[in-house]
């Protein structure tokens, strides 16, 4: 089943907690901390499969986890980094973040990927706190969170050609009388629903993969029939096949129409190459016909060509036109790893609200940190209020008028502020 969206949620691995640990050995008096680090948490990395064709997949399977890291050992023993977890998507696959609509990657071709989700980072064992002043502590870290998303794949067919037209002028059928695909084909409009790939081979070295693009009516781009479903996918073709058909009352007109339409879906459809054919010369008095507006095209500085899908007739000829008009295009240069698109984002940032029941305080750098935190322990929570310090959040609390007693809810954590938490000048 073709299937050429889907929406998934996406969670990286959270790092190994941090150990807090004493050396412990015979005739070793204060063998010292040696609590060791927590393991990186796997990341998420999205790669393109060329042998997909469809996003089928994740209509089952919609949200994926990578495992967290393992937690740190005695002996200054780290714990065991979590293997990425790779998703395969085929080429064509575009990530959208699903909140803002905002792209974040773009995967074109085999070989490329992108680590979508880095995992979270192991979090230290008590002795990487251990100094000349501080030789035995008693902390440690948590390990950092994962990165979560909900993202949305939208995926965008890649062919040499592509055959558009008209609801009904034979592009199925073109498309299978040069390839191998066997797409559903009827006499009637909108037979085809789906848009379906094949390769034709021309000879021992050159061979094209083509695609039939339905849906493609007036009104087309605002949704009208089957509308911008389809439209998307000519955004990755490099020239058009543009099938008129011959029993149309004014194949002109249908001409203008389908151009309008990919213009409006897409300005830089409008400028791609055509190579504009006539289809159905099987029927009666068809060649009279195609002399008349090879005449009117030609007015317009379009070269018309004919065929017949239904007897094979020209179209090997038009193939290698096609081929030819590739050559003049230059390839688009590929990156194998590409960059995620992401903005700067100011993470010690932090805004502060306050609510009936207390203060929320909300910030990449302070959530992080208190989600590292072992709240039961002591020295922790002294190295989290520094923190807070340090941000300049234990000063913006206080101008909030924050008082004994208040609620601070940081990420999953609920705080009770006191004069102790806040007495770090």
């Amino acid at each position: 089943m073709f299937i050429d969206e889907a929406e998934i949620q996406v969670r990286s691995g959270r790092g190994g907690d941090g150990m807090m640990h004493f050396r412990k050995e015979k005739f070793v008096n204060r063998g010292g901390p040696d609590g060791g680090d927590g393991g990186h948490g796997g990341d998420i990395i999205f790669s393109v499969n060329p042998h997909m064709n469809t996003l089928y997949k994740f209509q089952h399977n919609r949200t994926y986890m990578a495992e967290d890291g393992k937690r740190g050992g005695t002996s200054n023993q780290t714990g065991r980094s979590a293997d990425a977890l790779v998703i395969e998507v085929p080429p064509g696959t575009v990530i959208h973040e699903k909140s803002t609509n905002r792209i974040l990657a773009d995967l074109t071709a085999e070989g490329q990927s992108v680590v979508l989700c880095r995992g979270g980072r192991g979090g230290r064992g008590n002795s990487r706190f251990a100094n000349s002043r501080h030789q035995a502590p008693r902390m440690a870290e948590r390990g950092e969170p994962g990165q979560e998303l909900e993202i949305r794949l939208e995926l965008k067919l890649i062919a040499d050609i592509g055959i558009i037209g008209m609801p009904n002028a034979g592009k199925s059928s073109m498309l299978a009388a040069v390839t191998n695909a066997k797409p559903k084909i009827a006499d009637y409009p909108f037979t085809t629903l789906v848009p379906n790939l094949g390769v034709a081979v021309l000879d021992m070295d050159v061979s094209l993969v083509l695609a039939d693009i339905p849906g493609l009516i007036e009104g087309a781009h605002t949704g009208i029939g089957l509308g911008d479903t389809f439209l998307r996918h000519i955004q990755r073709t490099r020239v058009l096949i543009h099938l008129l058909d011959g029993s149309s009352q004014d194949e002109m007109a249908d001409f203008s129409q389908i151009n309008t339409e990919l213009s409006l879906f897409d300005p830089k459809l409008g400028e791609k190459p055509q190579i504009v054919v006539l289809n159905k010369m099987d029927l009666p008095d068809m060649e009279e016909k195609y002399a008349t507006l090879k005449k009117k095209f030609k007015k317009i500085g379009v070269d018309l060509l004919s065929c017949s899908t239904l007897q094979k007739k020209n179209l090997r000829e038009i193939l290698w036109k096609a081929h030819e008009l590739l050559q003049t295009i230059p390839a688009e240069a590929v990156e194998t790893a590409i960059p995620l698109y992401t903005a700067e984002v100011d993470e010690k940032a932090f805004t502060i609200e306050r609510k009936d029941e207390g203060f929320i305080l909300h910030g990449i750098a302070i959530e992080r940190a208190a989600a590292m935190t072992y709240w039961d322990n002591y020295e922790s929570i002294r190295r989290f209020q520094r923190i807070l310090y340090a941000l300049g959040i234990t000063e913006a609390l206080r101008e909030k008028g924050v008082d004994e007693g208040d609620s601070v809810a940081i990420g999953d954590y609920e705080l009770t502020w006191t004069e102790e938490f806040g007495n770090y000048e």
